[in-house]
């Protein structure tokens, strides 16, 4: 489900809105704007730097930390972290929605006030990750979890970027029964899982379908893998 077939999806981050172009024509998933890049900005919004006792203070403290997105597609997650303090991100995604991710990040820049790194990164391609120079404080994944046969590439990929110290911040929504069973069995042999509740989201992106990981790797993964 997508929030809207409109061509322009607005995201207001704080004080500033970001304006994103979404393709809904195209063959290529990725030039859609889908609902849990947006579900994981705002509940990143709603706690940072929050007054209030913040369970995630430590989390969305992202001051000093090196970050990368997997499946970027129009790049709403990436941008919207950066809007809330993620200074050294790397956007990903394969070189068929490139144009699709440039355009947005071109049309967003005097909102986001310099332009954001981007990268091919196909998840089976080990000179593309090494390319990266892992690993990150940071991986960003949303909507990524929807054809079983790269979901084994996309949790290897994952815990090949993740520092053993470091968190993949998730948004999730179900597409596919199969690719839903094989990802988290995969993500349970590799990480450890934290699912943010309902209720910690933000009242206006706390949709049902839609919900927030926190994953961290499992001290013992390094060395088995």
């Amino acid at each position: 489900m997508k929030f809207t077939d409109s061509p322009v999806i607005e995201l207001r981050v704080r004080d500033t809105l970001l304006s994103l172009h979404q393709d809904n024509g195209s063959i290529h998933v990725g030039t859609s704007v889908w609902p849990c890049s947006l579900v994981l900005v705002k509940f990143a919004e709603r706690w940072a730097h929050s007054r209030d006792p913040n369970p995630y203070a430590a989390l969305l403290d992202f001051r000093s930390k090196r970050a990368v997105e997997l499946g970027t597609g129009c790049g709403g997650a990436a941008m919207g972290l950066f809007l809330l303090g993620l200074t050294d991100v790397v956007l990903t995604d394969i070189p068929a929605v490139m144009p699709a991710l440039k355009h947005n990040l071109k049309r967003n820049k005097p909102a986001l006030g310099k332009a954001l790194k981007t990268a091919v990164l196909c998840w089976n391609n080990p000179d593309q990750i090494k390319a990266l120079n892992p690993p990150f404080d940071v991986v960003i994944a949303t909507d990524v979890v929807y054809i079983e046969e790269s979901v084994r590439h996309l949790v290897s990929a994952t815990a090949a970027l993740v520092k053993p110290d470091g968190v993949v911040l998730l948004g999730y929504q179900l597409r596919s029964p199969e690719a839903d069973k094989l990802f988290w069995e995969l993500c349970d042999e590799a990480f450890d899982k934290e699912k943010v509740p309902h209720e910690h989201l933000h009242p206006e992106y706390a949709y049902e379908e839609a919900d927030v990981f926190i994953l961290r790797k499992k001290r013992n993964h390094e060395q088995n893998s």
